[in-house]
């Protein structure tokens, strides 16, 4: 996908991306890398961080941290590490590894535990940090107009089958979204959700392969999609480079599907 026919003023930029060594997160790196961001990738897998900066032009446009969102300890790090390579921030697209597949009869406390702290607080946090460095007095890049946007899922919505953990925390995160954009708005900084649906990545055609044959399965998947296909990662990936964009400057608290009309609610 070409992401060059429209300026988003994006050109020098700095964003951190969390989960940014492949999948959506990937996507989301390359979208704005493309418009002529910097950006900050932060996975758990140091060898898979080191290749995904090299695929978005090395050193120039990325820098790679290697950390778990889950540590409490990672936001403040990798918000310092962005700051001092590229010396502004601009707010971060909010990515995380898919919370552990199972049923609500099958999931036991320990998985609902480690899921909340992957799927909710990890990404809380980063948001909280980006908010406080884009507009603390003593910074440089105080009230640059900052945009935090968090990929969430359809399950925020809409139950998916086989991912009790996501239907549990999806929609509570979906609901502090919308909280911490009316509490940092008068900031200058925007908060949006990403509702991604069935997106054709590693872990779509894995939860696919749970379900029985992925063949078949993803066939009576794409059947219920109105587009009548899976999405690529690189559709969710313009989608955020918008939202991070000030050409997206009047939107925040927004919750916003990006799913080939799956979603049948309003």
């Amino acid at each position: 996908m070409h992401y060059g026919d429209m300026d988003l003023g994006l050109k020098d930029r700095v964003f951190v991306i969390t989960g940014g060594s492949r999948g959506l997160g990937f996507a989301g790196a390359k979208a704005v890398v493309a418009e002529g961001a910097k950006v900050v990738i932060v996975a758990r897998d140091e060898a898979v961080v080191a290749h995904a900066v090299g695929e978005l032009g090395g050193a120039e446009n990325a820098v790679g941290l290697p950390g778990d969102i889950s540590d409490p300890t990672t936001a403040e790090r990798v918000v310092a590490g962005a700051v001092a390579r590229f010396g502004r921030l601009d707010g971060s697209l909010i990515s995380t590894g898919g919370p552990t597949p199972g049923t609500p009869m099958r999931t036991t406390d320990e998985a609902w535990r480690e899921s909340f702290e992957l799927a909710f607080l990890g990404p809380l946090r980063i948001g909280r940090a980006i908010a406080n460095a884009a507009t603390a007095p003593e910074s440089d890049i105080a009230g640059s107009g900052a945009s935090i946007v968090f990929v969430l899922s359809t399950s925020a919505r809409e139950v998916m089958t086989g991912i009790a953990t996501s239907n549990g925390l999806r929609p509570g995160l979906a609901m502090m979204v919308k909280d911490l954009a009316d509490e940092v708005a008068p900031r200058g900084i925007r908060v949006n959700g990403l509702l991604p649906g069935r997106l054709a990545t590693d872990r779509m055609f894995a939860l696919d392969a749970r379900m029985g044959a992925p063949d078949m399965v993803r066939r009576r998947n794409e059947a219920m999609i109105p587009l009548g296909r899976y999405g690529n990662p690189e559709e969710l990936g313009a989608v955020a480079a918008f939202l991070l964009s000030p050409t997206a400057s009047y939107v925040t608290g927004s919750l916003i599907p990006v799913d080939g009309g799956a979603l049948r609610g309003i």
